[in-house]
């Protein structure tokens, strides 16, 4: 394993505030392989990556990245890079089998461990209780379109913090619950790979269920700790801009960011869904399926505010045939290019979109801290014939970036911690192994880690801005 860290180069310092934190960022299906050791059941991932032709090259995560045998050298890894915080998540399937019932002594020990590494190194551990592993048990009973699942997810995270909560300060309950509902339950595109919107649309209110049940019941864990915790959820938020400056472009943005930001942003933290969002979902049969009280429990106040951002959308009204309705008969909201440089993903680099984003959250949902819990970019890397891993591409991408973060923290926005998506080159759902987003290169065949160019540059970076608010 190549840990050893060039020297970094001098540079001016980022103006961040002191407090602000750094960290990288991993999920456990895409990482930690040991898929059915020490009493881990299916999750919908295995199933979903198991059946010929859902995902790249009939990839799985099987082995992934072997995180599970080799946490403790990861760890070293990670504090290495000079970062403060690591966000992982818990995989739902090794702590209970099933979805439900008693917890499995092996899997809790192994993130009982991970946390006391973690600190023993002092890297502060964040934990993410959902990054899309539901137990195939529960996903065989209905999954998230059915309301139960939602009890069975605050059942689990209120186990899970009774046994980390004594160490664990930073609890994030769902990651991305428009990919889980929508790329899984609306459009087919990952796990379980079901293609029904209305099931989607069910999804989403469930899981945002689950969200306001568990953060009432750590909530309620947590009045008898003595030490601050911090309880909050991860959205992926996008921007997205009418492609042209007409009426039917216009509505088709309003669309867009209803559908895929602020169906999630309102009921969070103005505990209420956007009438017109709602009016959207009845002209294509969707019903939230709301219950008395459940946007009270939603709404649940949360400490922070989970942000994942990769790109914006330029949204046009029309499809590529120029037609205006789909095949469903629903109206078109396109997501279409600006002509701007791409990542391996296809996705355009905007870093200016995401000091829009950030600017807007906090004007439009004060009060809430935002956290950058994942932040980066997939390029085609190609290791040099020293062993090194350039990946000047990357490196530009995050710097971007940060500097998008500096500016929004310019103009007022509350942004106090930046994670990079992601520590490994992993398990990248459908897209298998054949993408990668890590800082560090992993070779599939031999577990070896390479720290790429990126990494050495993002410790400098961290490094120069520590002296400087040292003073």
């Amino acid at each position: 394993m190549d840990t050893t860290l060039t020297q970094p180069s001098s540079g001016t310092p980022l103006s961040l505030p002191p407090g602000f934190r750094w960290g990288v960022a991993t999920a456990a299906y895409q990482i930690e392989g040991a898929a059915a050791e020490d009493g881990r059941t299916p999750s919908i991932w295995d199933t979903y990556s198991h059946t010929p032709g859902r995902v790249h090259g009939d990839d799985n995560g099987d082995v992934a990245c072997d995180h599970y045998h080799r946490m403790p050298d990861d760890v070293a890894l990670i504090k290495g890079l000079g970062v403060d915080t690591y966000r992982f998540s818990i995989s739902w399937p090794r702590v209970q089998p099933g979805g439900s019932g008693a917890l499995n002594p092996q899997g809790v020990d192994f993130y009982s461990r991970l946390v006391d590494e973690l600190l023993a190194n002092g890297i502060d551990p964040w934990v993410t209780l959902y990054h899309w592993d539901l137990p195939q048990e529960l996903e065989d009973a209905g999954g998230w379109p059915a309301r139960d699942t939602a009890h069975r997810f605050a059942d689990y995270a209120a186990l899970m913090f009774d046994r980390l909560s004594d160490r664990v300060a930073n609890w994030t309950t769902l990651n991305e619950p428009w990919c889980s509902a929508m790329l899984g339950y609306a459009y087919g595109h990952q796990a379980p790979g079901h293609q029904d919107f209305p099931a989607g649309i069910r999804a989403v209110h469930h899981l945002l269920l689950g969200h306001g049940l568990a953060t009432q019941r750590m909530r309620e864990a947590a009045s008898g700790l003595d030490r601050p915790v911090h309880l909050g959820i991860t959205l992926n938020l996008g921007p997205g801009h009418p492609a042209t400056d007409t009426d039917e472009d216009r509505d088709a943005a309003r669309r867009a960011d209803g559908l895929n930001n602020r169906l999630y942003l309102d009921p969070l933290l103005k505990g209420a869904y956007p009438a017109d969002v709602v009016d959207d979902l009845a002209l294509r049969h969707a019903e939230l399926p709301v219950q008395e009280g459940d946007l009270e429990i939603i709404s649940t106040p949360i400490d922070v505010l989970g942000v994942n951002y990769y790109t914006g959308w330029l949204i046009s009204h029309v499809d590529e045939d120029g037609s205006s309705t789909d095949s469903d008969g629903a109206l078109v909201a396109r997501s279409v290019g600006r002509g701007r440089p791409v990542t391996a993903m296809g996705w355009e680099i905007v870093p200016e979109v995401f000091t829009e984003l950030l600017v807007r959250l906090s004007r439009e949902y004060p009060g809430v801290p935002l956290f950058i819990t994942e932040n980066g970019a997939a390029f085609d890397d190609v290791v040099a014939a020293d062993g090194s891993v350039p990946d000047p591409e990357r490196q530009a991408y995050l710097e971007s970036h940060i500097h998008a973060v500096q500016d929004a923290v310019a103009q007022g926005a509350d942004v106090r911690g930046y994670f990079v998506w992601s520590l490994l080159d992993n398990f990248e759902w459908s897209y298998g192994y054949d993408k990668r987003f890590g800082i560090v290169r992993v070779d599939y065949k031999t577990q070896e880690r390479t720290l790429k160019d990126s990494a050495h540059w993002l410790r400098g970076q961290i490094r120069v801005w520590r002296e400087s608010v040292a003073g």
